[in-house]
């Protein structure tokens, strides 16, 4: 689809239409750029996420149309300049891999201004606090090791960003290097302006002492990435931080069970002195302080959007000390064990089969996932009676179920224990499953390795079964994820356009209270996911269909548990 950039109409039209259907506007940019959807919007302009038509690969860009809306002349007059400046920033600092590249700027034909540059697909850091919450020491760590380099690079070349704050860094989804965004606050420096008092210009909450008074240095960059991390180890704004009254920053005492050793406190209160001859002069000195080797800036092709290509080894994210397990001791003292999975960020899906693209982004909450398959043991504790035709072992999995079979599971579980008990939805069954991985499976890529953590021998049809927990089991501590299939929370799609990036299941909106509905399902001609069959198919991202009323050979679960 194409979005007519025309502020009065933003009309979506048929993707091989060159013209608004609705306005008549031309829909693509320098017969190049078509707008995909609205992203962002302020007082100035709109921001829209693209697609490069002359490219082979149609590589995502982003559109940014200067639109001023309801401003004074001198507003009006400051934010055409600034537009124009963020174009000349970006052009003079080249292709550096942490900075959005300038694809193109010029006047349209509707004698509107246009930047384009390269899309940086990922949370900001903002997002990144929001969704997992404050940072630790080690996480801050590693934010300064990553982005101070960049901040030496800009200045270096000149260049002050002014406008160092959690929304403008993006952690980027290809690889987690973090991303500086928005120059359009950016000041060149020449020894002809050094002495110049300039336009105040910034975020209050972040802006240096000497930025206030027009004066911003490199140092006032530095004051601002201090005063960000301040907020991400916190969660509290920089305004609550700073005790006007003794004027002075009392961020420790915000510090809720997230200490920070004495050494690295120095640093940050070093990067928010409110003298610059107290404070850093330059990202080098700061890096020096962290004990981290500085190396030279490099320029390189910019990475427009996230990598699909799966690597060649897993990048495993496993949760520090042993895995937290939550354990149930049901009826006849059996126990059904629960591991605390993290919340987190994951790219979603793959480009092996149509129903797994597009690959997303989805961030998630902590929850629990059962280290095993619910076997016939916690079934028959739970439910009464034997579900499965092999009964010879308590051990094995329950098998033949079918999605309604789950639902009753849970609420019976729910009803005992008091807590909140359902079955995983699809992005969180594959999280838990890939623990950090990007790889076909969270071993690797080598299917030859599958018969150490599933009993490939066993496929659709088989009679035999084996007890849970025999093989290895992923980084997280979650066994035989790749041996039987298993039911998700969510209905059948056949792909992921318009999936939710919450970690939520993708249900019609009228089911989402399950409860109200399950007595009435058998009328419901709905086909719900579940997981895992052939050898071929057992990958982290793989799913199928099957009726929600139907249980078949390899059709089993897991339960989750909502802290």
């Amino acid at each position: 689809m194409s979005l007519c950039l025309n502020p009065d109409c933003l009309a979506v039209n048929p993707e091989t239409h060159r013209f608004c259907h609705k306005c008549g506007q031309k829909l693509w940019l320098k017969e190049r750029y078509q707008a995909l959807k609205l992203i962002g919007q302020g007082g100035f302009g709109k921001t829209f996420l693209a697609v490069d038509l002359d490219k082979p690969s149609r590589p995502h860009c982003v559109i940014k149309q200067f639109f001023p809306q309801g401003q004074g002349s001198g507003s009006l007059g400051k934010a055409a300049e600034l537009f124009q400046e963020e174009a000349k920033r970006l052009n003079e600092l080249g292709h550096h891999n942490q900075i959005p590249e300038l694809l193109a700027y010029f006047i349209a034909e509707d004698q509107r201004q246009y930047l384009v540059q390269g899309y940086v697909a990922g949370q900001n850091l903002a997002q990144e606090l929001a969704a997992q919450g404050v940072f630790n020491e080690a996480k801050i760590r590693a934010l300064l090791a990553d982005l101070l380099p960049v901040l030496d690079f800009i200045h270096r070349n000149q260049v002050i960003h002014r406008d160092i704050k959690p929304d403008n860094i993006i952690r980027r989804q290809a690889d987690q290097k973090l991303v500086l965004v928005d120059f359009g606050a950016a000041k060149a420096v020449t020894p002809q302006n050094r002495s110049v008092t300039g336009t105040v210009i910034g975020s209050a909450e972040y802006v240096a002492p000497e930025q206030m008074n027009g004066k911003a240095v490199n140092a006032s960059d530095l004051y601002s990435l201090g005063v960000t991390c301040l907020h991400l180890l916190t969660g509290v704004s920089p305004f609550d931080l700073f005790d006007a009254g003794e004027h002075e920053w009392r961020w420790r005492d915000y510090l809720v069970k997230n200490p920070v050793s004495a050494q690295f406190g120095a640093v940050l209160d070093k990067m928010i002195v409110f003298g610059t001859k107290k404070r850093y002069s330059c990202a080098g000195e700061v890096l020096q302080d962290l004990g981290v080797t500085q190396t030279q800036p490099q320029r390189s092709a910019p990475v427009n959007q996230p990598e699909i290509t799966v690597p060649a080894t897993p990048r495993i994210q496993v949760p520090s000390g042993s895995p937290q397990i939550l354990t149930e001791v049901l009826p006849g003292g059996v126990k059904l064990e629960l591991i605390k999975i993290p919340a987190g960020s994951f790219l979603m899906g793959s480009n092996e089969r149509e129903n797994e693209q597009p690959i997303h982004q989805v961030n998630l909450k902590e929850f629990y996932l059962g280290k095993y398959p619910v076997t016939q043991e916690q079934w028959q504790a739970v439910m009464d009676n034997k579900p499965s035709d092999f009964s010879d072992n308590p051990q094995h999995p329950v098998r033949y179920m079918n999605w309604s079979n789950c639902q009753v599971f849970y609420r019976k579980i729910s009803q005992m224990t008091g807590k909140t008990y359902r079955l995983p939805s699809e992005a969180e069954w594959e999280y838990a499953c890939r623990a950090g991985t990007k790889t076909r499976f969270y071993f690797g890529n080598d299917v030859n390795q599958l018969e150490q953590h599933t009993w490939i021998e066993y496929g659709p049809g088989m009679t035999k079964r084996n007890p849970v927990g025999q093989k290895k089991p992923n980084p997280w501590g979650l066994y035989d994820m790749y041996d039987n299939g298993e039911w998700c929370e969510d209905n059948w799609h056949p792909n992921y356009q318009g999936a939710p990036t919450d970690g939520s299941a993708w249900l019609p909106r009228y089911y989402q209270n399950v409860w109200n509905w399950l007595d009435d399902f058998d009328n419901c001609a709905i086909d719900v996911l579940f997981y895992r069959y052939d050898k071929v198919f057992r990958r982290s991202s793989s799913t199928f269909r099957c009726h929600g009323n139907l249980g078949r050979n390899g059709c089993g679960f897991r339960v989750v548990c909502v802290p």
